[in-house]
């Protein structure tokens, strides 16, 4: 079967055509081996390497699967060898005077508080 194809039954790509970019760019091994096209052909217990934008996946196959199927299905087409994600860190508490990322913009009541904060040090 083609990898193209694998990586879209397998849902490890949204579609076709970006399984056929992420073949051609360079980002699955197969094997170890970097492949160019999206026409090379994938067996029962190869080991695929795919580098994604956040992760890296490594896959070995498990099936061929004969068509895009739910989730569930999709799942037994493949057996994740992937590495653990690292922990997150736990960012501190925001000082006094400082939001949590992601708040938003301070209203001018917020800024009216910082301003009496900061000119009280």
């Amino acid at each position: 079967m083609r990898i193209d194809k694998w990586l879209w039954y397998a849902r490890v790509t949204k579609s076709r055509s970006l399984a056929q970019k992420l073949a051609t760019t360079g980002h699955v091994r197969i094997n170890r081996d970097k492949i160019s096209f999206a026409s090379k052909t994938v067996r029962i217990g190869d080991v695929l390497t795919i580098a994604l934008e956040r992760r890296v996946l490594v896959l070995k196959i498990a099936g061929l699967g004969s068509r895009r199927g739910p989730f569930e299905e999709a799942r037994k087409l493949y057996e994740d060898l992937s590495p653990p994600l690292p922990p997150k860190k736990e960012l501190p508490p925001p000082a006094p005077g400082q939001r949590e990322a992601g708040a938003g913009r301070p209203t001018k009541r917020d800024r009216r508080k910082m301003d009496a904060f900061r000119s009280e040090s």
